[in-house]
């Protein structure tokens, strides 16, 4: 009698933790953002001339998670996430030739250019998990679509020349630019990843974000000639979901 106590008691703790553990959630979500764009005219973004290179940002927001299944293997986990993403372009000037070409005095050695540009969305991913544990924890694996809205463009550009013998190098940094109208302010997205979640909620992930609607605005351009360009993401972020009561 004893042991048959012993045993629905179990499963009765059991079945309290598992149902503790498959209820919906809120909480928070931090990290960085490893960004830049792509697609083949990506270079007639606003910007200076040079290639396109990843930049580092960061994101913040808040999350939840809904159980899709009883047993907590299936989840859904949006976030809304204020998201620093962009670009970086940079150019050298050193040969000889090219640098009289452009007007640079005999004693200059080399000219770089460095632009920064800075994109800010509100990002509302929604990603369905898989995951190797009940309730959501253990390794998960994650994808869904995403959407973004821009609020905010900032661009920088550094002018650094140097020259030779003992004169000292000028740096020259452009005011900031904070147009933001050559871009369309909606994104659409998608965002695949994989991350651990401990059962009182701790998690690290990381996340692959790629955009599939041009940056640029056509409205009035028809699908066939419209330029393509889109944002093109890393992430890795450590999150905290509140316990259930």
């Amino acid at each position: 009698m004893k042991k048959i106590a012993a045993l629905t008691l179990a499963l009765a703790s059991a079945a309290t933790v598992a149902h503790a553990q498959s209820a919906t959630r809120f909480g928070v979500r931090f990290g960085g953002t490893y960004s830049t764009i792509g697609g083949k005219n990506a270079d007639q973004v606003q910007g200076f001339t040079g290639s396109n290179d990843y930049k580092l940002g960061y994101n913040a927001g808040i999350s939840a998670q809904f159980p899709l299944s009883s047993d907590g293997f299936w989840t859904i986990a949006p976030e809304l996430i204020y998201n620093r993403k962009g670009f970086e372009r940079s150019y050298k000037l050193s040969d000889r030739n090219t640098l009289t070409t452009n007007g640079y005095a005999a004693n200059v050695d080399k000219v770089s250019f460095e632009n920064k540009r800075v994109l800010s969305y509100i990002d509302l991913p929604i990603p369905v998990r898989v995951n190797t544990a009940p309730g959501g924890s253990g390794l998960y694996f994650e994808l869904g679509p995403q959407v973004g809205y821009m609020v905010a463009s900032k661009q920088e550009t550094t002018l650094t020349v140097k020259y030779s013998g003992n004169q000292s190098d000028m740096v020259t940094k452009s005011p900031e630019n904070k147009a933001k109208e050559d871009l369309a302010s909606f994104d659409i997205g998608g965002v695949a990843g994989l991350g651990y979640q401990t059962e009182s909620g701790i998690s690290i992930g990381v996340r692959y974000n790629q955009g599939l609607k041009t940056l640029f605005d056509t409205k009035n351009v028809s699908a066939k000639n419209e330029p393509k360009a889109f944002n093109r993401a890393f992430m890795v972020q450590v999150g905290y979901l509140l316990p259930t009561r």
